[in-house]
């Protein structure tokens, strides 16, 4: 058999065990047994989306990443294996995927029958060009006897902003599973005098877009901790535009162009995340919202509240994106959403079902309500669930009356950390509490002005803790009776080896809703 037939054949035996392998395509397969420019792996490698028996693989060939493509335009085999032990010669799977030039030569591999809640190392291979060993976890399976999971949730690194010395610590905290719950890059043009400079101008199309991706993933720390654990993701507005509502631009750029300009942004973000093949976008749609089960303990809602949601309200003012409404109607219509009808209903019914011990919502913002009271009537900011308060009536409303067991929501966006109670009624201070509440600060990106903030804190009792002038992450510790929360700051992002240190910790006790300071 021919050496190229050999290779395509490979491809495809691997594509039948294993899910995620890349077809052949019109494109030609390249063979690099010549070598490549400069070493491929330099994006480093990720894993994700981990269930009880598989888990996702990722790697991109990029030999000069921050430059003109320096690979042919044909597709290339990448070995891959796993193994139980790092050294890698206890390999319990292995194949051969095509990175294809369609995809920017990335590739994902989902590996099939794993062994639940157990952890695997990895590696991938082109031509004489070894990845770095990459460590993964699956799932435990519903009925294991581990009842016990230790998470990060991450968000905003902006890259001009700061050094991404927090995950370095993250690396080494044993984590279980990280989730990013947004701005995993920021658009725009480079901004001159900052700590670190974006390459490119604004992303706009498929090619600055992938660049921005390409540059983010050179960041040492952000390899580091993608090496090690693996990630669940969800995007906020930053991966395509600042503030952006479903097709509404923030600038008001026309639908069909902006439209485009998402369709580049979602190719972009799904070439560079370790997500399965499902996700893979069509034009400009891609479905992120899934749930992920971690065995009875606990089972995450990962939303997208950005794709499906209506325009911020009260924008008459020809001011696009978020912005102070006062005395707005607009924002109380129980007709328009943050999710669409049909990620509500999906989130509705997989609480209807839930049989986990706690349920959490990953996702974006900060659910609670945040009345800004500087004078006589409270502003509300369009862009977050303020805006969008009967949407966000309507899951509480559902907790409370079903009951659901031990919720929590997790989210980020505001650069900053928040402990909160969530209530149906914001009104009444003696009204029960339903949920428990974490936001996490920026691994990078400044947070707002922590002396404005804290006077609004007075008229919003439910806000138990409010910190913006540090950055970091959230990492939480969670038992079948007890949830702890603790909130991990590094001492500067100017400089890339700063310390870290705990800020507070915090505990929410099975059965009683509310976060209580440790």
């Amino acid at each position: 058999m021919k050496r190229r037939h050999f290779l395509l054949a490979t491809s495809a035996l691997s594509c039948s065990l294993v899910k995620g392998g890349a077809t052949v395509g019109s494109s030609s397969t390249f063979t690099p047994q010549s070598g490549f420019s400069d070493y491929p792996f330099s994006l480093g490698v990720a894993s994700g989306d981990p269930w009880p028996m598989s888990v996702v693989l990722w790697t991109r060939l990029a030999p000069n990443p921050l430059r003109e493509p320096s690979l042919p335009p044909t597709n290339i085999p990448i070995q891959w294996q796993v193994a139980t032990d790092e050294a890698m010669r206890q390999v319990v799977a292995k194949g051969t995927v095509l990175a294809t030039p369609e995809l920017a030569h990335s590739v994902r591999v989902v590996v099939e029958g794993l062994r639940p809640g157990h952890w695997y190392w990895y590696q991938f291979k082109a031509g004489r060009e070894m990845s770095p060993v990459g460590r993964t976890r699956t799932a435990p399976a519903p009925g294991d006897g581990d009842q016990s999971l230790k998470l990060a949730m991450v968000s905003c690194q902006h890259y001009e902003k700061g050094y991404f010395t927090a995950y370095k610590h993250l690396a080494q905290a044993n984590l279980d599973v990280v989730f990013h719950l947004g701005d995993y890059i920021y658009e725009g043009k480079p901004r001159p005098g900052r700590i670190r400079q974006h390459v490119g101008g604004n992303p706009v199309d498929l090619e600055t877009y992938r660049l921005r991706y390409a540059l983010y993933r050179t960041d040492p720390d952000l390899q580091a901790a993608h090496a090690v654990v693996p990630f669940i993701v969800t995007w906020d507005d930053h991966e395509v535009e600042n503030d952006y509502a479903s097709d509404e631009s923030q600038k008001f750029v026309k639908g069909a162009e902006f439209l485009k300009r998402r369709a580049a942004a979602y190719q972009a973000y799904y070439e560079h995340m370790p997500l399965r093949p499902s996700a893979r976008p069509s034009g400009p749609n891609l479905q992120l919202y899934r749930r992920f089960r971690f065995g009875n303990l606990a089972e995450f809602s990962v939303l997208d509240t950005r794709q499906y949601r209506d325009d911020q309200a009260c924008d008459g003012n020809g001011k696009g994106g978020g912005q102070m409404v006062y005395g707005c109607e607009e924002r109380l219509d129980p007709q328009r959403s943050m999710l669409g009808a049909t990620q509500e209903k999906w989130l509705l019914d997989g609480w209807t079902k839930s049989q986990a011990q706690w349920n959490v919502l990953a996702q974006q913002q900060l659910m609670a309500q945040l009345a800004q009271k500087l004078g006589e009537v409270p502003g509300f900011w369009s862009d977050g669930w303020d805006g969008y308060a009967p949407t966000r009536q309507r899951l509480l409303k559902f907790i409370e009356q079903r009951q659901l067991s031990n919720p929590v929501m997790l989210g980020g966006d505001l650069h900053s950390f928040w402990v909160t109670d969530l209530k149906t009624d914001y009104q009444d201070d003696e009204a029960p509490v339903v949920a428990t509440e974490f936001v996490g600060t920026s691994i990078s990106s400044g947070g707002p002005n922590y002396d404005v903030f804290s006077l609004f804190l007075p008229d919003n009792p439910h806000i138990k803790f409010f910190e913006s002038r540090l950055r970091g992450y959230v990492q939480c510790t969670i038992e079948p009776q007890q949830w702890v929360s603790r909130l991990q700051v590094v001492d500067t992002v100017k400089e890339p080896d700063a310390g870290l240190r705990t800020l507070e910790s915090y505990a929410v006790e099975a059965g009683k809703p509310g976060a209580q300071l440790l």
